[in-house]
């Protein structure tokens, strides 16, 4: 699997990397006032392009993909068509993007999973297609790459005479 690979299977299922990047963009603006549109892209951009990332992505659509066409074994085609709450699999799955980049990616989404910002909820929300894992992918890729700028933007506000910035 490749990068491009990784954007053709998002962008088939709706979604785009700008998207994602709207979501870093509002997760991390308030925190780094500085912060352009691009940069939370190029970090979206930066996490896709991680191998493990691909695969998880992969494997999630697959599945998401294999509901809607039936072609899962009972039960869990049918938790999957009800998007069953107690099914975890899915944030267990995308959990595997976020632990990169530790607890602050893991926190932010917590916190994505919960409110269903942007993308994320109207992937959640639509009833035509499933989207079982995808949300909670989409969800992982933003939070890693909030994560991802929290981490490289750490020592220029907290540590000022350590980076050399003021």
């Amino acid at each position: 699997m490749s990068y491009q690979m990784a954007v053709e299977l998002l962008e088939r299922r709706g979604v785009s990397l700008s998207s994602i990047a709207e979501i870093v963009y509002i997760l991390q603006s308030a925190y780094y006032p500085d912060l352009s549109e691009e940069e939370c892209l190029s970090s979206v951009k930066a996490v896709l392009g991680k191998r493990e990332v691909q695969y998880t992505l992969m494997t999630g659509i697959a599945l998401d993909e294999l509901a809607e066409k039936g072609l899962l074994p009972q039960p869990l085609q049918a938790v999957m068509e009800a998007d069953e709450s107690l099914y975890g699999a899915d944030e267990t799955l995308a959990l595997g993007i976020t632990g990169v980049y530790g607890m602050i990616g893991l926190t932010g989404f917590g916190y994505l999973d919960k409110i269903k910002l942007g993308i994320i909820g109207q992937l959640n929300d639509d009833k035509s297609s499933i989207h079982v894992f995808l949300d909670d992918l989409v969800a992982s890729v933003a939070a890693a790459a909030s994560a991802r700028i929290a981490h490289r933007h750490e020592g220029a506000k907290v540590y000022p005479h350590v980076t050399g910035t003021e």
